[in-house]
């Protein structure tokens, strides 16, 4: 219960749909029997396929011995298919090499490369000094020095030697003040100092001088090139960390990285690198490249410039993917199977395989005939799923006429039908479905033909696999539109809903492919074209329904929030002719629809219904229009010349009944039809009742109240309900004038307490809770029509007269 008021309140349905908007007749066929034929229709077409099933089938125990009575060769192709589509499906695709990444690639490592050349240039080479006087790492922490712990080291070195360095010290630091900046206790400074000690006790002091000052012009260089490289905002940490590196590699050592870097490049983007290959495979496979073409100290660097730069340059190649795909299709071995003349198929005892199934089969050996246990499964099936739509149906409040059933059997026989042929159409049902009855009752219906739709698809004897990719694609673009169409107030809204639906069925189909593929990273290439193509068939079916709607309109008397929007178009021929023939009444329903819409709006019945219904209320009017207060304008009044209340009852009376027969002559809808009787009611005609009534008691007549009450029937839907009231007090509304809304309010009350103790509203499903909502929205409606003016002066009305320039 709790999910069938939201659904209420969800679609904002009223418990009249516009086909409850009608009489409670009696159907041209007794629901029990409908209900049968239905099962029935729905049944013989799911069972199609028990209708010629074998008993001798796959997995049974043959009763007797079958030999073959000739030779045949037998080939299985519901097998073979399988087998190509897995194949098809199943495919790694192929992938070439993108040159533009390629190529940009090589550009970004040339890119480094000249940066670090530069560098290099202004760092100075490496080694500066002789091995055998200074070690490669004492060279490289020397140069690395800052200018104040250049200085500090200097002063230790003194200290150690016992004798002061020549070189000047730099501007504006005195070296006797330095604060340490280093641990001059680490190992490479102590090493540092005991090589340049012993450089000192093996040579003369001024080439001690000039070993320090080459020191310093290399540490000079050193670090206006580590300056230069913070200075570069576009490198990341890990790439000024291995340029850094890279500075400081021998000249020999760097000329060998620099060539081998190039060389291991061009043969890695060569071979080429796929999109997720992971990060240990990938540093391995550079690895491997680089192995012979870069020293061998430097071959861990030169792997972490390439993880910086490398990136995949295989791409799919959407043509060569699905020519293979072809070709591993076509590869596939047939399935055949073959048996010589007086071979035994299978003996008695035996457990069929499929190889024998399909042999017995050949042969007529399979005993096929009607599956009754198949029959009897599918009838449960269909009468489980009748069922609980005509549950949904009774607790949304929906009647349906015969008409109705017979259109929702048609449109529920035609999924499985076009299944047979490959087709899986959700999308026309829910679309129809939606503009004729309410939503939430169409998507119960296309939710019960999908779980009917797999039922059918379901493999038995041999059947084919489930296609989910189709039946989930359809069943998603069937709820869409069974959830929208029905709001949409034109036929261009269904139109862009078309393409709605084709992107979602192809969205869905899409992605359900790849989940249900055996490569689902790999083959998208090869699914997409088919997801297109079944998102085309969604607009399709969606261009096949909004083309068949207006027919199925006509054929089955059905409304549509866009035949009504049609039908309230005020330029009709019928509504032009009620303007002209009868303007006073023409005016009276513009006021009626007024009040009856804002009501209808509040009660969250279906506006478009009770709008269209209301302005055709009186048309039959047309037939007399001067036999009604409303056109007379003012002039003499046709009932004080007949001077007759039966007659002038029946001249009333008569509007209904020819606004009946003139709405069928303009083919108007039966719910619209409706309103033309039910507005009235069974009313009584008081005015020319209570005048027959003197009459008679003058003359001693009776009077038979019938001969001056409407024929009916009562308003048998809330919108008709709601016209009635409306009608009602159109009339009394106009009168009042220069009143308060209070005393409009009390006045409105008193005409819907009248028509509720007549039991005028008891079949309408109108509350009684609603009268008092219903008359304060007359009220609104009311005063915005008879809102108050200024009240200009008379001298502001009379013509003003203009001075002429020579007075």
């Amino acid at each position: 219960m709790n999910m069938l008021r939201f659904l209420k309140r969800q679609f904002r349905l009223s418990l009249t749909s516009p086909l409850t908007c009608q009489r409670d007749r009696k159907p041209a066929i007794p629901q029990p029997i409908m209900f049968g034929l239905v099962v029935l229709s729905l049944t013989s077409v799911l069972g199609y396929r028990f209708y010629n099933q074998p008993r001798l089938k796959e997995g049974t125990i043959a009763p007797t011995t079958v030999r073959a009575s000739r030779t045949v060769t037998v080939v299985d192709e519901e097998q073979t298919a399988e087998k190509r589509k897995a194949a098809e499906t199943g495919l790694v695709p192929v992938l070439k090499l993108d040159t533009a990444i390629t190529q940009e690639i090589q550009q970004d490592l040339e890119a480094l490369l000249l940066q670090v050349e530069q560098l290099r240039e202004t760092a100075g080479a490496m080694p500066f000094a002789e091995e055998d006087v200074l070690s490669p790492a004492t060279q490289r922490y020397l140069r690395s020095l800052t200018a104040a712990e250049w200085q500090r080291f200097l002063v230790e070195l003194k200290r150690a030697m016992g004798f002061r360095p020549l070189p000047a010290p730099v501007s504006g630091l005195n070296p006797l003040e330095i604060t340490p900046i280093v641990d001059l206790e680490t190992l490479p400074t102590q090493q540092a100092i005991t090589e340049l000690e012993q450089y000192a006790r093996q040579q003369s002091r001024p080439q001690l001088q000039a070993l320090l000052e080459t020191i310093d012009v290399s540490r000079l260089g050193y670090q206006q090139a580590l300056e230069l490289l913070e200075d570069n905002q576009d490198l990341s940490p890990a790439e000024q960390a291995y340029i850094l590196e890279l500075l400081n590699l021998p000249e020999e050592i760097w000329l060998s990285t620099r060539e081998g870097l190039r060389l291991g490049l061009e043969r890695i983007l060569t071979q080429g690198l796929p999109s997720g290959l992971p990060a240990d495979l990938e540093a391995n496979a550079v690895q491997g490249q680089l192995q012979a073409q870069i020293p061998e100290t430097s071959i861990a660097l030169a792997v972490e410039v390439f993880t910086e730069i490398l990136e995949p340059n295989l791409v799919p190649d959407k043509d060569g993917t699905k020519q293979l795909a072809e070709q591993a299709a076509e590869a596939v071995e047939v399935v055949v199977y073959e048996v010589e003349k007086d071979d035994i198929i299978v003996e008695s005892g035996q457990a069929i395989t499929r190889r024998e199934f399909i042999l017995l089969d050949e042969f007529d050996e399979s005993l096929r005939g009607i599956d009754w246990q198949g029959l009897a499964t599918t009838a449960s099936v269909v009468i489980a799923a009748v069922g609980v739509f005509t549950v949904v149906q009774r607790r949304l409040g929906i009647r349906l006429r015969c008409r109705d059933r017979i259109l929702l059997t048609l449109l529920s026989l035609t999924p499985p039908l076009l299944m047979n042929f490959g087709q899986y159409n959700l999308v026309a049902i829910g679309l129809l479905g939606s503009s004729f009855y309410p939503p939430a009752l169409a998507v119960t219906h296309v939710t019960l033909l999908t779980g009917l739709s797999i039922f059918n698809a379901m493999p038995y004897s041999g059947a084919t696999i489930i296609p989910w990719e189709s039946l989930i694609a359809a069943a998603a673009g069937g709820l869409l539109t069974a959830t929208v169409a029905g709001r949409l107030p034109s036929r261009e809204d269904l139109a862009q809903l078309g393409g709605t639906v084709a992107i979602t069925q192809g969205t869905v189909y899409f992605v359900v492919m790849l989940i249900f593929s055996a490569a689902p990273g790999t083959i998208w290439s090869l699914v997409f074209p088919a997801a297109a193509l079944f998102g085309l068939t969604g607009l399709a079916w969606c261009v096949v329904a909004l083309g068949i709607s207006p027919y199925l309109e006509r054929v089955f008397d059905l409304v549509t929030p866009i035949r009504l929007a049609e039908l309230s178009n005020l330029n009709r021929p019928l509504l032009k002719r009620l303007a002209t023939e009868a303007p006073g009444t023409y005016q009276h329903t513009i006021f009626v629809s007024s009040l009856a819409e804002a009501a209808a709006r509040e009660l969250h019945a279906n506006v478009e219904l009770v709008r269209a219904g209301t302005l055709y209320h009186d048309i039959g009017k047309m037939h007399d229009p001067m036999g009604f207060i409303e056109n007379q304008m003012g002039g003499p009044n046709k009932h004080d010349r007949i001077n007759d209340p039966w007659q002038s009852a029946e001249i009333i009376k008569k509007h209904v009944s020819e606004g009946i027969a003139m709405a069928r002559r303009y083919n108007l809808p039966e719910a619209i039809r409706h309103f033309i009787p039910e507005h009235q009611g069974t009313i009584s005609i008081s005015y020319f009742y209570f005048q027959a009534k003197e009459r008679a008691k003058a003359l001693g007549r009776t009077v038979e109240e019938k001969d001056f009450r409407y024929d009916g029937p009562i308003p048998q839907s809330r919108e008709t309900g709601i016209v009635m009231l409306a009608d009602a007090c159109e009339a009394a509304l106009r009168s009042l004038k220069n009143v308060t809304p209070e005393t409009a309010l009390g006045t409105v009350k008193k005409i819907f307490r009248a028509r509720w103790q007549d039991n005028q509203l008891v079949d309408s499903g109108l509350k009684r809770e609603e009268m008092d909502l219903i008359a304060e929205v007359f009220v609104q409606v009311w005063q915005q029509h008879n809102h108050q003016r200024i009240a200009y002066p008379k001298a502001a009305l009379e013509p003003r007269r203009v001075s002429s320039p020579e007075s």
